[in-house]
This record gives C-alpha cells, structure tokens and sequence, in this order.
C-alpha cells in the first residue's frame, strides 16, 4: 500500500487534487454509500475537501480541512472501495485495489484543469441572497430575524428565486413610465406573489398593483392579513374564480401557478384580452386533451394511460404555447422548480411581440391539432382573435 499512501500524500498535501471519484465497493452489504465524489472548495475558514457521499436516492455533502482530507480519502480507499480515479492538473491517477487490498496505480494524462475560482462553485448568486433579512421571508417561515433561510425551507427559497429570475429576464418588456397593474391568478398561499411584490415595489421601487385571486375564502384572509402587516397597500387579495373575475379593464402582468386544468386557459384568455405584455404560467392537471386525443398512428403510445397522460400534457402546453404565439406574443416553455407536485416543472412566459407570420403559424398550429384530433379550450375562448378556418 506504500504506492497508495505515497501518492495520497502527494496530491492532497500538495493540495492539487481538482477532483476524485471512487467506486466499486469492497462489499455492499451493510454499504450507505454507493460512490463519493471529492472535490476541492474555498471556505471563509480556508482551503477544504468537499466528500460527496451517494445513495441510490441521496447524496448527503461533508467539508473536510485540507490537512484532513487525506486522511478521509485514503481510509476510503483501503476499507470501502476497490477502485478510484485521482485527476490533478499534471496527471490522472487510476488507483485499482485487489480483494487482499493490494494497490495498483495508473499514471495517465491529465483530463481536468483547476477552477479559476473555487469559492464561485460553492455558492449560486441569488435575487434575494441567503443572509440578508427580507421581511415577508421572514413572515412566511422561510427566514429567520437574522435572514438565515431555514433548512427544511432551502427549496422553497430557490423557488422564490427561479421565479424572480424569469421576471428579472421580461422587466424591459414591461411598460415603463406608469404605475403597472399585475393578476395572480389562483394565488394560494402567495408565497411568489409576496416575492414579486417586494421584488418590484420595495427593491425596484416601481409602482404597481398586485391582485391576488383565489377561491379559498381562509387562504385568502390569511394573505391580506400578512399583506397589510408587511405595510404593502398595494397589494389585494380577492377571492374569486377565474373564468368570473372582471374586476380589471387592463392588466400589464399575468401569473397564473397551478391553475388546474382548463383554468388555466382561462387565465390565458383573459390575459391576451387585456393585451398584457407578459404572461407567467405553470400549468396544472392537464386533463382535456387525455380524454380528446384520438390517432391510430399513435396507438402504440396511447394505449397505455401513464404514457397517454404524460403525452397530453406536453402536446396540451405545445398548443397554449403555439396559440399564444398567433395571438402576438413570443413564447418560451421553461424548466420551474416546483415543490408542491414534482421536483421540475413547465413554465410558459410569453411576451407580447409582433411581426409573426399569423397564417403560417396557423397552418402549423391546425395540422397538429388536427392530428391528434384535439379540440383545445383555449382555442375556442380566443376563436374571435385568431385565423379564419378554410
């Protein structure tokens, strides 16, 4: 083991270990971890090692201080695994152990160059940052006083954050010069309508109106209740329906989170009738197109619920997206982190466009539909604003 040894000492005393990966364990029974991952890290303490331990489901991170770390890495090396892969700048070391731990190391040519700077790898730059108090975070549970984000509430704060990003990349898209009038949609527990409103009202200082819409009378109360705490008189919440609410002659903002199946494209409807020029959406249990499409073609695919349910959902947000597109705006489909259904989502963020070739979107439009033989909710609410059929 004396190779072994000499080579961990090397690399990590000489701290030019970029990255480790060690596999194939001597026994799996009992095992915790299937594979641990290593990798260097600039703390505020100082240069340290960080140990990814793998599960079949988790991987849970320990940071070692560099004077430690050889220790770590070389203890896994002699108990736990059989073999491993040592990358520093000059060359990569493939060490493989035999049953009886007998140690044998390959020198090949380096496959990895240092990251320029190791700290910018351990920390991503939030809209709102980890640390400094925000005080509807702090309201809702996600912060404590000090602006800590709490543990169990880290993806609901990278949640917050996604979200501010999409809107953070449509500000320009928005009227600028006048006060802005924005709808949520099926608000709920309005964790993103508290983001948006402090994002734009109180960071950017804009001046705007938020109306939070929903059909749970006590969800509804709680919100106003912490709104008016907060001190954000510019911010209503109402209960109401969607396909109902009328409240509004122009709307410069729409979001709609979770609005389930074809609420959603009521939400739509509305928004491109109040011309607005951007529309949020993360669509919900899309269900009409599952009971609508019929193809023989596809039949392969059809016939089987899980693969027909997965399907109509996806052809479901191609089509909003492709009718949104008719309707004047340009459409991007976005991968969302949701906590509440699936780890990732679809968001549909549209912005109100123009110069698009109406009829040939149309043609595409038409021919898809038709060859699922779908008849879209959306379509038929906006028939008056779209191409003539022929």
């Amino acid at each position: 083991m004396e190779s072994l040894n000499t080579l961990i000492e090397h690399i990590m005393g000489g701290q030019s270990l970029i990255a480790g990966t060690l596999s194939q364990l001597r026994r799996k029974e009992g095992a915790t971890f299937s594979k641990v991952v290593v990798k260097p890290v600039q703390l505020k303490n100082g240069m340290h090692y960080q140990f990814a331990y793998y599960t079949a489901t988790q991987v849970e991170h320990k940071n070692i201080p560099a004077e430690s770390a050889g220790q770590e890495l070389e203890m896994l090396l002699t108990d736990i695994f059989r073999q491993g892969l040592l990358c520093t700048a000059d060359a990569d070391y493939q060490v493989l152990l035999s049953k009886k731990g007998k140690a044998t190391v390959l020198k090949k040519p380096a496959t990895k160059q240092p990251a320029a700077d190791l700290s910018h790898n351990r920390k991503k730059r939030y809209v709102l940052e980890d640390g400094e108090p925000v005080p509807f975070l702090i309201e809702l549970g996600i912060m404590n006083e000090s602006g800590k984000v709490l543990a169990k509430k880290y993806d609901k704060f990278r949640q917050i954050n996604r979200f501010l990003e999409m809107v953070e990349d449509v500000l320009p898209s928005l009227p600028q010069g006048r006060p802005l009038t924005i709808v949520d949609f099926g608000c709920g527990k309005s964790y993103l309508t508290f983001a948006l409103y402090h994002y734009l009202a109180v960071a950017a200082g804009r001046e705007l109106s938020i109306v939070g819409l929903d059909l749970k009378a006590d969800v509804i109360a709680h919100c106003s209740a912490l709104a008016e705490r907060l001190g954000y008189n510019k911010l209503q919440f109402l209960v109401g329906d969607i396909a109902d609410y009328t409240g509004l002659d122009q709307v410069d903002m729409v979001v709609t989170l979770h609005a389930c199946d074809t609420a959603t494209d009521a939400a739509l409807e509305k928004a491109v009738r109040w011309g607005a020029s951007v529309i949020l959406s993360v669509p919900c249990c899309q269900h009409e197109l599952f009971a609508q499409i019929q193809n023989t073609v596809m039949e392969p695919m059809l016939s089987h619920g899980i693969l027909k349910e997965r399907f109509a959902a996806l052809a479901t947000d191609g089509i909003r997206a492709k009718l949104l597109d008719i309707l004047g705006y340009r459409t991007q489909l976005l991968e969302f982190i949701d906590m509440e259904h699936t780890p990732k989502n679809i968001l549909i963020r549209a912005v109100r466009g123009s110069g698009v070739d109406r009829e040939a979107l149309w043609r595409e439009y038409t021919a898809f539909r038709d060859f699922l033989g779908a008849d879209p909710y959306l379509e038929r609410a906006c028939r008056d604003l779209l191409p003539t059929e022929k």
